[in-house]
């Protein structure tokens, strides 16, 4: 029997649909037995690439595919996100399985690739009551997440072979000037411009501290947990490359909000990061530098970077709602976030130099 329905699994929006008889000729030509069309549901939540849970009557199927007319950039690049997570099997075993990639446009438009669905819950702002988290099993699942991260960021990058996707030293400089970059190329005029800040990660940028297996975007609602509420998957490796390990942590703790946080962060929160229990940012980079030795003295650096990292994420998801390229109603407000993250980038610069 099919597993229970995903709560965040929609009916596809018109913008985003598909010719679902083609991809189920195409699963059946490349090993998938199933007879049939499959039943069709659109993840919500994805910004960037489009998640799809094809549905048969004894298995879920998970279709990942760039959105309409993207450009098959390291952003949207199936091949690269499919590759990755098939190195990654044999040595980190928390990756969903592959099934097939398809590179013949003829049959989406675009590459895409399906993978097995893997069943469990994914923490979103409010989890179901009926998981039973206390402060102390709350922390307990916290630890074991950050482990996740502190695993990947041990896998052997040269035995995997996943040392193809690193480009050598100087990682830390080529995103310094790669997101400013971005940022430019996505503004529009209600943002500010991020002078300052660029500025001050240019100034103050460190050489890398190591170079490693790095997820890119690691957070709890791309993490799937069974009942007992152990990790069983990690989601989403659009962005998985080989690179410095603290500047991943600090990308990773941008999107984490806490208890005492102001109401701009809060109320922009995707993960409940803030329930009691949960580690403070803080206190995971001192356990994170604990387990893994490495030096955690210029945190401030990487905590800037982390959030002006998702400012132009931000802005580059309302840069296609304002040109209209998508008319997701989400991300209509994600401007007011970039304002405040500029906000918050300053006030961090200015505790470090005062």
């Amino acid at each position: 029997m099919t597993a229970k329905l995903p709560e965040n699994a929609r009916t596809v929006r018109d913008e985003d649909a598909f010719d679902v008889e083609t991809v189920a000729q195409w699963l059946r030509a490349n090993g998938v037995p199933e007879d049939g069309i499959p039943e069709v549901r659109q993840f919500a939540g994805g910004a960037s690439n489009l998640t799809y849970l094809l549905r048969y009557p004894d298995r879920d199927l998970v279709l990942r595919r760039p959105p309409a007319g993207a450009k098959p950039s390291s952003g949207h690049d199936m091949v690269r996100e499919y590759r990755i997570q098939s190195l990654l099997a044999p040595v980190y075993p928390h990756v969903p399985a592959m099934v097939g990639l398809c590179t013949d446009p003829s049959v989406l438009g675009s590459d895409f690739y399906v993978m097995e669905r893997v069943e469990g819950t994914i923490l979103r702002s409010a989890p179901p009551a009926e998981l039973g988290l206390t402060p102390a099993n709350t922390r307990e699942l916290c630890l074991q997440v950050i482990d996740l991260l502190i695993e990947l960021h041990g896998v052997d990058a040269a035995a995997s072979g996943l040392d193809e996707f690193g480009r050598g030293t100087g990682y830390v400089a080529r995103q310094v000037a790669g997101w400013t970059k971005r940022y430019a190329a996505a503004r529009t005029d209600n943002v500010p411009d991020f002078a300052q800040v660029m500025r001050w990660l240019a100034d103050n940028q460190p050489a890398d501290i190591a170079s490693t297996v790095i997820h890119g975007d690691f957070r709890l609602d791309n993490v799937v947990l069974g009942d007992d509420l152990r990790p069983r998957a990690v989601l989403d490796w659009e962005l998985a490359t080989v690179g410095d390990p603290l500047m991943d942590l600090g990308s990773s703790l941008a999107y984490w909000v806490q208890a005492d946080d102001h109401p701009m962060m809060l109320a922009t929160k995707r993960q409940p990061s803030d329930l009691p229990g949960m580690l403070t940012r803080r206190e995971i980079v001192e356990y994170y530098g604990e387990r893994t030795g490495l030096p955690i003295d210029n945190w401030r650096f990487y905590e800037v970077f982390g959030l002006f990292r998702l400012a132009v994420i931000a802005q580059q998801i309302y840069y296609r709602f304002h040109h209209g390229q998508t008319t997701n109603p989400a991300f209509e407000h994600f401007w007011i976030a970039v304002g405040y993250l500029d906000t918050r980038c300053n006030e961090l610069i200015d505790t470090e130099e005062n």
